[in-house]
């Protein structure tokens, strides 16, 4: 069951401006009739949950015209869409939603009990981007119910958590996504047929990776060099393995960039980050670097209007 309301109201409007809550925001006459006539809505799809179905509340961002439109899923980090949102999917679904794509955006932590994100939490697996790879596919098909959006150019995106997201429900064969971007996703663990084995020796992370990454559509994954969250080596490896089967897997890496590189951020290092790859299983630095941003923003670009929008 879908339920949907208008939301041609300030909480439409930090979505746009890239807030991460309703706040103080301001807005020309202009731009509030603009939401208004644009049909853009709130509401919540079903999803799988252990219990059954779960409801799953998504923003949607809609542009003027009667369509049909391409469309992106984003799926947001580990910080999710409550108060301590880093702001990451509203940023993108406002720059995607100018270029004429219909934007969902899903809220996968609060219904699991996770208002506040999971970054300093390890023990989150209720909300693991496996788990989450359901929400995505959910979200797909709410999409391809809507008369506005075209069904066969829909795209799915997510940074850090979104990003491992992004690459769990590529790895689903019921996946019918037409193409994908990864931000700095944790390439460092099993998804699908490639495997990644764990160990710790004298102190040092071990890691072995067998088998191939083989998402059906193309797939595209941004990360920064100096990433200590996720890793820019493990998805180089999962890269190569993935284009040496065959498989339509690209890859970006930003030389001295660091996790959330599209972002405002300060470099900031916190111990408390939750994470699986140091030995110790905490401790991340996150850091925006406009450059790589701006790059990231044309590659953004380029790929979903050569996956769905060239030749439509």
């Amino acid at each position: 069951m879908i339920a949907l309301r208008h939301i041609a109201t300030p909480a439409l409007l930090a979505v746009l401006s890239g807030c991460g809550g309703a706040g103080d925001i301001a807005a020309s006459g202009a731009l509030a009739r603009g939401i208004a006539t644009s049909g853009n809505v709130s509401g919540s799809f079903s999803a799988p949950s252990q219990k059954g179905t779960l409801q799953i509340p998504f923003r949607l961002l809609r542009p003027k015209g009667v369509g049909p439109f391409p469309a992106i899923v984003i799926m947001h980090d580990c910080s999710g869409l409550g108060p301590r949102a880093s702001g990451s999917p509203l940023r993108w679904a406002r720059k995607l939603l100018a270029d004429g794509y219909v934007i969902i955006i899903p809220d996968s932590f609060t219904p699991r009990g996770f208002p506040e994100g999971v970054c300093t939490n390890n023990r989150s697996r209720a909300a693991s981007p496996f788990v989450r790879s359901g929400d995505a596919l959910s979200a797909l098909a709410h999409l391809r119910t809507l008369s506005y959006v075209d069904p066969a150019h829909i795209g799915l995106m997510g940074g850090s958590h979104g990003g491992s997201t992004t690459l769990a429900a590529m790895a689903d064969a019921r996946a019918g996504f037409a193409a994908a971007i990864a931000f700095y996703p944790n390439c460092g663990v099993t998804y699908g047929q490639w495997r990644v084995t764990r160990k710790i020796e004298s102190e040092r992370l071990i890691l072995d990776f067998t088998g191939a990454y083989k998402p059906a559509t193309p797939l595209l994954i941004l990360i920064g060099e100096k990433d200590d969250w996720t890793p820019a080596a493990y998805c180089q490896e999962l890269a190569d393995a993935a284009k040496g089967a065959g498989y339509p897997v690209s890859i970006k890496v930003y030389p001295g960039a660091l996790h959330a590189f599209d972002s405002y951020s300060k470099v900031t290092y916190n111990p408390e980050r939750s994470n699986i790859n140091k030995p110790d299983g905490r401790g991340a630095t996150t850091g925006g670097d406009p450059i790589a941003w701006a790059d990231a923003e044309q590659q953004v670009a380029a790929f979903f209007r050569t996956h769905l929008k060239d030749g439509t």
